[in-house]
């Protein structure tokens, strides 16, 4: 490996999360012949073809996969080096990117972002949407933090347990869900049971990036599903549809009051036993040395009074 160039070696760890020459050119603003050529000199290197074209994708050979964390590792210590020794929030000016759920808006930021301000008033906070994608994000290091939705419950795919071990995480707070209805629904003169709560309509939130609740997991062990009217993304105004109408409406319990839910609702217990799950912070292990990024998500954990250590 005489005159190796250490930049290859970014190259190789692109292809390894990318699986794809064309999407790891534009992670590395190159163009796909410049990626191919680089993986051209490090299966010379490396004397491995290190990735077999698939129809859709590259699939790492035996080789690359054991390079991978020793690779990682490198790369890791790599970047270390650049990383300021000292932090003071007072002068820095820079920009932290998060993926987040549209919840975290009303309870999580609003305990910190005024601290943040006030001790960092040129910082920046860039938000996108929490989608399918954010984990992938987070693992490639997009995104400095993600605040996702996750579950307790073995049932969920959702499960805390299925984040990437690349990743640290938080749980900022628990929840549980409540099912809402007007206050003179005809329900309410009926028992309260999974019948009744099957055979009515529902508005169905798409929040979170979340098109597949824990709810809808375990009902369709059993072979059931929610009778669904409308799918909406903004909780005000399901809410407001949900007073108006016979339709019962299934939302985090926080949602209730954090969005002011009007007193011609009424919220109930879901007829069925579901665990608690709640929404997490979560970052790439990468990050756990940077000063500013452990001054943030310490204060984003200290400010959340409800904060829970991973399990």
């Amino acid at each position: 490996m005489k005159n190796f160039d250490a930049n290859l070696l970014r190259v190789m760890a692109v292809l390894l999360e990318e699986q794809s020459v064309t999407a790891a050119a534009e992670r590395l603003y190159k163009s796909p012949s410049a990626v191919s050529k680089q993986l051209a000199k490090l299966r010379e290197t490396f004397d491995d073809p290190l990735f077999e074209r698939q129809a859709t994708h590259l699939n790492p050979t035996p080789k690359a996969l054991s390079l991978a964390p020793k690779i990682f590792e490198i790369l890791k210590q790599l970047d270390q080096l650049s990383i300021p020794l000292d932090f003071e929030p007072k002068h820095s000016k820079r920009t932290f990117q998060f993926d987040l759920c549209e919840t975290a808006y009303s309870s999580i930021f609003l305990d910190f972002m005024p601290s943040l301000i006030e001790q960092a008033p040129s910082i920046t906070v860039h938000n996108q949407l929490w989608s399918d994608n954010s984990i992938n994000r987070l693992l490639r290091r997009e995104v400095d933090f993600g605040l996702g939705i996750f579950e307790w419950d073995n049932r969920s795919e959702k499960h805390y347990l299925n984040i990437p071990n690349e990743l640290n995480y938080v749980e900022l707070t628990k929840d549980s869900s409540r099912c809402l209805m007007r206050k003179d629904h005809p329900a309410l003169k009926e028992e309260w049971n999974l019948d009744t709560f099957l055979r009515y309509r529902h508005i169905e939130l798409k929040i979170g990036g979340m098109d597949r609740w824990l709810l809808n997991e375990v009902l369709s062990l059993d072979h059931k599903k929610v009778n669904t009217a409308v799918n909406m993304s903004d909780i005000n105004s399901a809410m407001k549809l949900c007073a108006k109408s016979d339709l019962f409406m299934c939302c985090p319990s926080s949602s209730v009051s954090a969005f002011q839910a009007s007193d011609e609702l009424i919220a109930k217990k879901l007829p069925l036993e579901l665990k608690d799950g709640g929404c997490a912070l979560l970052w790439h292990k990468h990050f756990d040395n940077d000063p500013s990024h452990k001054w943030l998500r310490e204060l984003i954990i200290g400010q959340s009074s409800s904060s829970q250590n991973p399990e």
